[in-house]
């Protein structure tokens, strides 16, 4: 039956018999599919979830379609482009003072850097400008047909919850990296602030620390999933919270995203750490922790969904006001976070990220318990039984 199947489908299919001491085993070579060509069965796309066969879901579909084309970034955005049409999408003054390099005299020479950096393509008589061009230095995204779902959407809200925004949206549509500052802008004018009384006067601080917004909302540009469609860069202000969210999911676990670096879009994180728009390779999310325990917030919580990612920062909780998940979160992390600035997590630490006294040192080592018994960290040296001396390192070092 099966080898039917199979021919119905047209692979060249080799069967060969091996004798064993047990029996006859038969052997069914079968060859891989070429690139970018699903096969089908009575005009059924097949796949195998388990150890049933399904119906191949839209999204391997359009997998297999895709395989071999060139990366998304890479493929045309406009083509039949002259060097003022290019001049007149891009917006190259940004660009050079991003590189901190004057901006050249001639046409030619704007060009030629564009080309070098991967913007533009030169063709046998005009220019083609990629997507990587016009998604990071558009003067307007809706310029470029299919491009304009890749600006970034901001949604403020009244509440804790959707029930009602304010009707504030961020009204750019220039590319990532001749927009972000407004965007940046806009977010943190937008931002809640909290009140702090001091010994003589009141200060308004705002809720979350712009460092920590502007390594979440850059790594979500930069990291996210181009492929998918009709979706785009979202972040959501809450009056207790900020959620960011990008297409796609990440590459790496997120209990590793402070030790491990792995980028789906090498190309256009690459540019976009030497033009300025984020930090250096490896710490981000380490300057996110940190500017969380400074700030003295819940540590920030990584959402995985089928087709999308989400960090979620939230406001200001004393140690009290924090559920016992919160409290292994925060421990966690900190341990992350001595562990990758080589350092070791202690009960004294951890009492100085919660900021409590040493009168709490017994509830720290509850809280260094339970991040144990559930198998996020580990001691360095199991034999000590002392809870005042001993160290953690977090479960995968």
């Amino acid at each position: 039956m099966q080898k039917k199947i199979l021919d119905k489908l047209h692979f060249e299919v080799k069967i060969e018999e091996v004798t064993h001491p047990k029996g006859r085993v038969v052997i069914c070579h079968i060859p891989s599919r070429p690139p970018g060509q699903p096969f089908h069965h009575d005009g059924r796309y097949l796949m195998r979830s388990g150890e049933e066969l399904r119906a191949m879901s839209p999204d391997r579909l359009r997998e297999i379609f895709e395989e071999g084309k060139p990366d998304w970034l890479m493929q045309t955005a406009q083509t039949g482009c002259s060097a003022s049409d290019v001049i007149s999408l891009l917006d190259t003054q940004t660009y050079f003072q991003r590189l901190g390099q004057p901006y050249p005299a001639t046409p030619r020479r704007i060009l030629e850097r564009l080309i070098g950096d991967k913007l533009v393509v030169e063709d046998s008589v005009d220019y083609s400008i990629t997507n990587l061009g016009a998604v990071l230095f558009a003067y307007r995204l809706r310029s470029f047909e299919g491009l304009t779902r890749k600006a970034p959407r901001v949604i403020v809200y009244e509440g804790t919850d959707k029930l009602k925004d304010t009707g504030a949206d961020f009204p750019g549509t220039k590319g990532y990296v001749a927009g972000f500052e407004r965007l940046i802008d806009f977010i943190n004018s937008h931002i809640p602030s909290n009140e702090i009384i001091g010994r003589a006067f009141r200060t308004e601080v705002k809720m979350f620390p712009e460092e920590a917004i502007r390594e979440l909302v850059a790594n979500a540009l930069i990291h996210q999933d181009f492929n998918e469609r009709g979706t785009s860069v979202t972040i959501e202000i809450y009056s207790d919270r900020i959620e960011v969210s990008n297409p796609g999911t990440p590459i790496i676990p997120p209990d590793r995203f402070a030790d491990e670096v792995q980028s789906r879009n090498e190309t256009l994180a690459g540019l976009v750490r030497r033009l300025g728009m984020c930090e250096e390779q490896g710490l981000g999310i380490d300057r996110v922790i940190n500017s969380t325990e400074v700030y003295q917030l819940p540590a920030p919580d990584f959402r995985l969904g089928e087709r999308h990612f989400t960090v979620v920062l939230f406001a200001h909780k004393t140690f009290q006001d924090m559920d016992r998940k919160e409290r292994m979160s925060a421990c966690f992390w900190h341990c992350v976070l001595r562990y990758v600035t080589n350092q070791k997590m202690n009960n004294k630490s951890l009492r100085e990220r919660f900021d409590l006294p040493e009168s709490k040192l017994e509830i720290v080592s509850g809280v260094i318990d339970d991040a144990k018994h559930e198998n996020k960290i580990k001691p360095t040296d199991p034999s000590n039984t002392s809870r005042r001396y001993a160290y953690y390192i977090p479960y995968w070092a």
